[in-house]
């Protein structure tokens, strides 16, 4: 009975705070209208996170709720005294990744070594299908110069980890998911700055080595670090769901809290490319999905196989790539086509997997 009532009040707060929104909004009051939709956002994400079949768009609904403070309060993400708030961006990126590493296993990095075919396609259509459609996009669409180098720079990051929840869900090879997240984190110090040189040197000087280190010491070393507390906390018999679930109860607000800041930081950028950026984040992502998928097709490799690959190729590290924009190119606007593309593959990776599951079935 507690529960019944607890979701018909979130689901009340739902409907008034968004359709109180839309009324403030017609009305003029455009400050009353953000805080109306963002109290209807939160409600809304808390009302995925208690349904099972919806838990996966619950993280997406969080990150709206927090863009939309961004939109219509950007001080909340600038001013925070003497603290520069960009500054934190890399250190919750550590966070982030020090999370994926907890989920990591030695047998994940040496998997490579006894299924090497699908994992060697699967790195080829990573590392090529994403960097080259983004820069296709970017150009096709006449992008600014720093914004086309932010579309490159997210499809010449690693794959990212809640690719490892969508492929489980739509009945995916986890294993290989998983060993795919890992191996192209590691080659990621070489493949993104190689990638942004090739692909986005006309728009953005692109420092090899600079972006090889911080990706070691942001990306790759917290992630080992993470790999090897996931061993210690075994060994001594520690791990437990309760971690699992704090550890990606951090990483979710740690990611929110970038998408906030980058999003404040770039608001007047976005407001006036923000609807492009998003139908173009839609359609690297969707090709990501679909070249995946026929490009394993193509390597005569299984379903699971071939689902599993087409997640991998089609969602990609955004916390990674904002952190990349903003400490090592040094441009908050590079950063937009991360912090769209983050929540929007949450979502179309959701519906792909409900899909599949779906289709496994029948």
């Amino acid at each position: 009975m507690a529960s019944f009532r607890t979701s018909v009040t979130v689901t009340f707060l739902t409907i008034v705070g968004l359709a109180t929104g839309c009324v403030l909004s017609f009305l003029g009051w455009n400050n009353a209208a953000g805080a109306a939709w963002a109290i209807g956002m939160v409600a809304f994400a808390l009302r995925m996170h208690f349904t099972t079949q919806w838990q996966p768009f619950s993280f997406s609904c969080w990150v709206l709720a927090f863009v939309i403070v961004a939109m219509y309060f950007p001080f909340v993400f600038q001013n925070w005294g003497t603290l520069e708030p960009t500054k934190l961006v890399s250190p919750l990126i550590q966070v982030i990744m020090f999370g994926m590493g907890t989920t990591l296993s030695a047998q994940d990095f040496t998997r490579v070594l006894v299924r090497p075919y699908p994992v060697a396609i699967g790195m080829l259509l990573q590392f090529g299908v994403m960097p080259i459609t983004g820069c296709a996009l970017a150009r096709g669409f006449g992008l600014p110069p720093e914004i086309a180098t932010g579309v490159i720079l997210i499809g010449a990051c690693p794959g990212g980890v809640a690719s490892n929840v969508i492929t489980y869900l739509a009945r995916g090879d986890v294993a290989l998911s998983v060993t795919m997240t890992a191996c192209s984190t590691l080659m990621s110090p070489v493949m993104t700055p190689w990638m942004m040189q090739l692909l986005a040197a006309r728009d953005v000087d692109v420092d090899f080595w600079e972006m090889f280190m911080q990706i070691c010491n942001v990306v790759v070393l917290p992630t080992v670090g993470g790999l090897l507390a996931n061993l210690l906390l075994q060994k001594f018999g520690l791990r437990g769901q309760w971690m699992d679930r704090l550890l990606s109860g951090v990483a979710m607000l740690a990611i929110c809290i970038v998408i906030g800041i980058i999003v404040a930081q770039s608001r007047e950028k976005l407001l006036t490319v923000g609807v492009l950026l998003v139908l173009i984040s839609i359609a690297h992502n969707s090709i990501g999905y679909f070249l995946g998928y026929f490009g394993a097709r193509a390597a005569k490799l299984s379903e699971t196989e071939c689902r599993t690959i087409a997640i991998e190729v089609g969602m990609q590290n955004g916390g990674m790539a904002t952190f990349l924009a903003t400490d090592v190119l040094k441009s908050p606007q590079a950063a937009l086509a991360g912090a769209i593309f983050g929540p929007w593959m949450s979502i179309s990776g959701a519906v792909l997997a409900s899909w599949w599951r779906r289709s496994s079935r029948s």
